[in-house]
């Protein structure tokens, strides 16, 4: 092992492992929707418990928040998601989702299971850490972004950490490597929605009508010029319309129409630039057809930025527990959205991707897994950068 790794660690891992894949098994056939994560949560307490783990109150209902270490000393903080998706799961497996239309197929249920195995791990080697190891298992990380509520509630102040890191499964990189980047790594996540209000009429009397749905195309056509003619080449943005819906009979020319989707960017000012631009435009061709509009837009997921020294951090634990071969550089970052880059605002932070192999399906899909193979490099990397961020805390 490396020199950041205690000697003990990988058979306290390999002792553990069998327990934290029946886990990760139990959470991801008993998934929960964003905010729900009743039965998960109160996993986590019970095996964090009986490990004698001490547990913060909830900070915004389902959340678990335990600490291991001298919280006098310096503090490094590890977090993962715990909610699941609104998806009707197709793998068969024999711990697939109990729970109809709810799977986990963004892997939280791996995310999880990892991260109760550092802590099992980090609590048998208390007496030896320099300083304190949080442990954040949050809720609702899909759609409703509730890291930032979490962060605002205070559930990283005292003690404030050093470092904040976190661990995501990815799919289409080899088995257990890890893979990060300094700068940019995760994308805004706008929302946005606006109502076409026009006036209905019959499909043979189209001239009697204010017809949303015309003026709605030519909203979804306007607003591809705010990316072609409006944004330099080397801003990255996305203008994505998701939805258009209006109608329910086709002889009926509707009275109003619903257009929605999603802006992605990494730059804070062109996002509020884009948003700016979204409203005139929509107004502008609602009052040239004659119609009116509702805007709304949301922006519950921030760019988000990784810490150069943790990556370079994370790199070198990698290197010195796994060898070079383990690790990658992204090349590029991505455009979802992240609400860790809440945690990472105020503190030096990094999120680093797990490997799951590169034939597994996509994040998101019905037929994905979290990949078992993977949970051991998840762990030890989890622990031995804790160690590494405490050692040099010093």
């Amino acid at each position: 092992m490396g020199v950041n790794m205690n000697d003990n660690v990988e058979s306290i891992i390999d002792s553990i492992l069998p327990k934290v894949i029946e886990w990760r098994h139990q959470i991801h056939q008993t998934p929960e929707l964003a905010l729900e994560e009743h039965k998960t949560s109160e996993l986590v307490r019970t095996v964090l418990g009986d490990a004698g783990i001490s547990m913060k109150d909830p900070f915004i209902g389902t959340d678990v928040v335990a600490m291991v270490g001298d919280e006098a000393l310096p503090n490094v903080t590890l977090r993962a998601d715990m909610d699941a998706l609104p998806l009707l799961e197709k793998t068969g497996l024999p711990y697939a989702s109990q729970n109809e239309n709810v799977m986990h197929a963004c892997g939280h249920d791996g995310h999880t299971a990892i991260l109760m195995g550092a802590a099992l791990v980090l609590a048998e080697i208390e007496s030896e850490l320099k300083g304190s190891v949080r442990f954040v298992f949050q809720p609702g990380e899909e759609m409703v972004a509730a890291g930032r509520d979490l962060v605002e509630a205070g559930a990283l102040l005292a003690p404030e950490p050093s470092a904040v890191l976190a661990l995501h499964g990815w799919p289409g990189l080899p088995v257990g490597v890890i893979a990060s980047r300094t700068g940019d790594i995760f994308a805004s996540a706008d929302i946005f929605n606006i109502t076409v209000k026009g006036y209905g009429a019959h499909g043979s009397t189209p001239h009697k009508s204010i017809d949303p749905i015309v003026t709605g195309c030519r909203i979804v056509d306007a607003l591809q010029g705010i990316v072609s003619r409006e944004t330099a080449a080397e801003e990255t943005l996305v203008v994505s319309v998701c939805k258009f819906n209006a109608g329910m009979n086709s002889n009926v020319i509707p009275d109003s129409a619903i257009i929605g989707g999603t802006v992605r960017y990494y730059n804070l000012e062109l996002g509020k630039k884009v948003r700016q631009r979204m409203e005139e435009i929509a107004n502008g061709i609602c009052a040239a057809m004659g119609a009116t509009c509702e805007f709304e837009y949301e922006t519950p997921y921030i760019p988000m930025k990784n810490s150069g020294e943790v990556v370079e951090l994370g790199k070198k634990v990698v290197n010195d527990v796994f060898g070079n071969d383990s690790w990658l550089d992204f090349p590029h970052p991505s455009m979802g959205g992240e609400d860790f880059a809440y945690y990472v605002q105020n503190y030096p932070g990094a999120m680093f991707a797990l490997g799951m192999g590169q034939d597994k399906c996509g994040l998101h899909n019905p037929n994905y897994d979290f990949n078992d193979d993977a949970i051991k490099n998840g762990i030890m990397f989890m622990v031995s950068s804790a160690l590494a961020v405490l050692e040099g805390s010093e």
